[in-house]
């Protein structure tokens, strides 16, 4: 007989008011710090689905098509500049990593030759830069450039065991602590905050202390930067010295998380927290699952111009990911999907070679015009972290939290290896066929996160039904004794699902089906015309679907409704537009919230990663 446990917070708990429980919880001893799930190595996991094939077009036709000499090295060859930012660390940590997941020769040949030339051009002092002798330091961005040189050598040295790369790691971040030690009251950034302007550098610095076990380096952190007292407060729009930078504020965030593990203390938590709040206790968390406008926190639902940043949206699923592994709370996860296949895919050119800045869902979309800089870098960076959020890991236990075609090798410890393999074609549907295979029989529970959004699902073990609830927003834990050759079967209903706006946005409702949004673009509505698409008012009942439709991707899902053009004398009139509603990532996307008769109608629902009861 099998059996399923929902694993769940109290229905009126929001991740706030867990996360101040955690801190409770938490606040006394180094060992209640330990993660509650852990990662999967990269190495161990292959991803197919639209997952799989965003890493690969990355790989293939972004990261090999690079002019890395010319665009990343050079300006560190020179060495001239007065101020800037190319991204040479970013991308040299991305490199690592999807060179060590896809074992891809042309990729490993890719990062030996950006290792061995970064290193080059290292000076006796320590430094990798690209600043002129007078501007090193101080000058925007060199401290963030450095740092993240510094991370991503460390990464080469982790995944690697490359000794050069850490000694060169090491000399750089000497570097910067000697100049900083020796001038401790100057100030970093000039018109924008110290923190925003040296972003991703605690972090950094204790990835380095705990891969070289010198406390200098976390040290720094704690005294130099003071990390533990860092506690800035939501602050809305961009203004001032730019204190509510998005991106900023989760990378400081996440250096506090990463400081809680090794010295648990309640305070370190209190940004995260007020993050999650803000973000889904609020109106923080926009409908394709990212946040910020003009790179800054904004509540207004707006989804204009400068909506989404890549690299806020990296470091959230960042933020996501560490908390998951925290706390082992499958609220995240449902956050995480709506992200990815919405805000992050959005961010890329379904072929996979041109990366946007911003994302945004009320007006048309423009890529970068380069390969450099911050946001196309966080974008390769958080595609090759990508394979270590599908599954994770405890003691007898494997948690299954993003669906997509793969495979995976997972150590459950005490000798239990257990190879799984996803069968699936989510999100276009909700049917999961997992095969799991032990290397020996094992009693360990299998946790399948049931989204938010889900009513109804199934889960059979070898054609046998599991006996329990199965409840949206949970865990559901089979816990029996595994053969090789075990099948569960996840049936996740997905109908189509009007969701109501908010903020701005009273009135109008988004489509969804699962995870993802829909969007109404121009290429596949011509007879839009000039018609401002937030103008016109849809049918409700008119909506089908959805059909499949490749124009966005592979395997991919559009649906159809109609609607009255503006002015018209609805609902008695006839609707003139027949429309088709395409996947968020389209290109060219430019509406997502609609106008319709009754705001209020009762099959409308909130969305479901709003949460507040708190």
């Amino acid at each position: 007989m099998n059996r399923a446990v929902c694993a769940r917070v109290p229905k009126t708990a929001s991740v706030a008011v867990m996360l101040m429980g955690l801190a409770v919880l938490c606040s006394g001893s180094a060992a209640s710090a330990t993660d509650r799930l852990m990662r999967v190595d990269p190495r161990e996991v292959k991803v197919g689905g639209e997952i799989g094939r965003r890493i690969d077009v990355t790989v293939q036709d972004n990261l090999l098509k690079l002019k890395l000499d010319e665009d990343f090295l050079k300006p560190f060859r020179e060495r001239k500049a007065k101020d800037g930012f190319t991204g040479l660390g970013m991308l040299l940590d991305a490199t690592v990593r999807l060179a060590a997941y896809t074992g891809d020769p042309q990729v490993l040949d890719l990062k030996r030759h950006l290792v061995q030339e970064t290193i080059k051009t290292q000076e006796a002092d320590g430094y990798i830069g690209m600043m002129a002798p007078g501007r090193r330091m101080w000058a925007l961005w060199d401290i963030h450039e450095m740092g993240y040189l510094v991370y991503g050598l460390t990464s080469d040295y982790e995944f690697f065991h490359e000794r050069t790369s850490l000694d060169a790691a090491r000399k750089l971040a000497d570097y910067i602590i000697a100049r900083w030690t020796a001038e401790p009251q100057r100030e970093v950034g000039g018109d924008i905050t110290t923190h925003m302007s040296v972003t991703g550098l605690e972090r950094t610095l204790l990835t380095l202390a705990a891969a070289t076990g010198d406390r200098r380096y976390s040290d720094f952190c704690t005294g130099q930067r003071r990390l533990r007292e860092w506690n800035l407060d939501i602050v809305r729009g961009r203004w001032g010295r730019i204190e509510g930078h998005a991106y900023a504020y989760l990378a400081h965030a996440l250096a506090q998380l990463h400081l809680y593990r090794a010295e648990p203390d309640a305070q370190l938590l209190r940004t995260t927290r007020r993050a999650m709040d803000f973000l889904t206790g609020h109106d923080g968390l926009v409908i394709s699952g990212t946040c910020g406008d003009h790179e800054c926190w904004h509540d207004t639902q707006s989804g204009t111009t400068n909506l989404g940043e890549t690299c806020t949206t990296a470091y959230l699923l960042r933020t996501l990911d560490d908390l998951l592994r925290l706390e082992g709370d499958s609220r995240y996860g449902d956050v995480m999907e709506r992200a990815i296949f919405n805000a992050l895919f959005a961010a890329q050119s379904p072929d996979g070679r041109r990366i946007r800045y911003y994302t945004p869902f009320e007006c048309s979309r423009a890529y970068f015009p380069g390969d450099t800089y911050c946001c196309p870098n966080n974008f390769r960076r958080i595609i090759s972290e990508l394979p270590t959020m599908v599954y994770y890991r405890a003691p007898r236990e494997l948690t299954v939290n993003l669906y997509t075609a793969s495979t995976a090798k997972v150590d459950l410890g005490g000798g239990l290896v257990v190879n799984v393999q996803q069968q699936t074609d989510y999100p276009s549907s909700g049917k999961v066929l997992l095969k799991v295979d032990p290397c020996q029989p094992a009693e360990f529970s299998l946790h399948l996160r049931i989204p938010r959004w889900c009513r109804g699902a199934k889960i059979t073990v070898n054609g046998q039904p599991v006996e329990g609830p199965v409840r949206g927003g949970t865990y559901c834990v089979i816990s029996r004794k595994w053969l090789s050759g075990d099948r569960a079967e996840l049936d996740m209903p997905m109908p189509l699902r009007f969701v109501r706006g908010r903020q701005s946005q009273v009135g109008r409702v988004a489509v969804m089906q699962g995870p993802v949004v829909f969007c109404l673009g121009r290429q596949r509505n011509q007879d839009l015309g000039s018609i401002d698409p937030r103008l016109i008012t849809i049918v409700p009942t008119s909506l089908s679907g959805p059909v499949r439709d490749d124009s966005v991707r592979p395997g991919g899902m559009a649906c159809r409704v109609q609607a009255w053009k503006p002015g018209a004398w609805y609902p008695s009139a006839r609707p003139e537009l027949r429309l088709v509603l395409t996947e968020f990532a389209d290109p060219s996307a430019e509406c997502v919230y609609f106008h319709v008769p009754d705001p209020n109608a009762k099959d409308f629902v909130e969305d479901e990663l709003v949460d507040r009861n708190h």
